[in-house]
């Protein structure tokens, strides 16, 4: 059995397999489905300094190889987690990581702050990049400026391990890598969903009450595995691949492309189990190649 265990920062991973954000609740309502001790991380749905309401349905839509999203980060907001959530996940055997958004860099550093003062919250993942909501989040991921305003005011406020996660509707995301590096982050996370549409033709109106949401699944997985590829080329701190990962042979390739772990997240609505079955999978092939540890193969792409 090949060695698993990774680091992101300070943060250790026991293997490089995280739930991304969004789409495995706060791992209390998968854990009748999965040993939540088993994966390496679990970054919760994202959480901001005031509730939110989210956005109107229908807020979600099937497409081909994928599907579309506009919830717009509804949650309870920062004190609500660390009051009535954070007691519930605090004792499990895995990384609990709480992803953070904001709609200022004075909101992003406030509500990070909070969050730094819960002992059993080593890390955090800073949302600069969702694509539906109104205001905030996409208006920071998109710009140089824009993401290094924010990340500069949370690193002076967070003291523990920091994930920046990247927007891909952007020219070249490596820039946006390489900000978020000199500012002070510890790890980049990559990709965040695609813009995307979907229209009812017999209403001629956008499926979605907002009109358009964050593509995700399959369908987005060549893209993500190219700038996961890019970035990791293009930074020194370690970078966490997730699109579209469905199997064991995808995760396999972020890794290969350069990721240090990789997040799971659409695929976890097809099969709760999924994580743990990537995490075997990987174990398998690393025994089958006579490989001793999965750090034989990150970053081992021949050009």
């Amino acid at each position: 059995m090949a060695t698993l265990n990774v680091n992101i920062g300070a943060m250790h991973l026991k293997n490089p397999i995280m739930t991304a954000s969004g789409t495995f609740g706060y791992g209390l309502e998968y854990a009748d489905f999965v040993p939540l001790d088993g994966l390496g991380g679990i970054i919760v749905k994202g959480t901001t300094l005031a509730a939110r309401e989210g956005n109107d349905y229908p807020r979600m839509a099937e497409t081909p190889s994928g599907m579309l999203n506009c919830v717009g980060l509804q949650n309870k907001g920062v004190d609500y987690f660390c009051a009535n959530i954070y007691p519930q996940i605090k004792d499990f055997d895995t990384n609990m990581i709480v992803n953070v958004s904001g709609s200022s860099p004075d909101d992003y550093a406030e509500c990070a702050a909070r969050i730094d003062e819960l002992d059993r919250i080593p890390a955090i993942e800073l949302n600069i990049s969702c694509p539906n909501v109104r205001q905030g989040g996409m208006a920071f991921g998109v710009t140089c400026a824009g993401a290094a305003q924010v990340v500069k005011a949370v690193r002076r406020r967070y003291r523990k391990t920091l994930i920046v996660k990247l927007s891909p509707n952007v020219t070249d995301i490596t820039e946006i890598a390489r900000v978020c590096e000199a500012e002070g982050a510890d790890s980049v996370s990559l990709i965040n969903t695609l813009m995307g549409m979907a229209i009812d033709i017999e209403r001629r109106k956008p499926v979605l009450s907002i009109g358009t949401g964050g593509l995700s699944g399959p369908c987005v997985k060549p893209v993500a595995l190219r700038m996961v590829w890019q970035t990791a080329r293009a930074v020194k701190i370690p970078v966490v691949g997730l699109g579209g990962i469905c199997n064991a042979k995808d995760a396999i390739e972020f890794l290969m492309a350069g990721a240090t772990a990789v997040q799971i997240g659409t695929a976890n609505f097809l099969d709760p189990a999924v994580t743990i079955k990537i995490r075997d999978g990987i174990n398998a092939w690393l025994d089958a190649h006579g490989c001793a540890s999965v750090h034989e193969i990150i970053g081992t792409l021949n050009d």
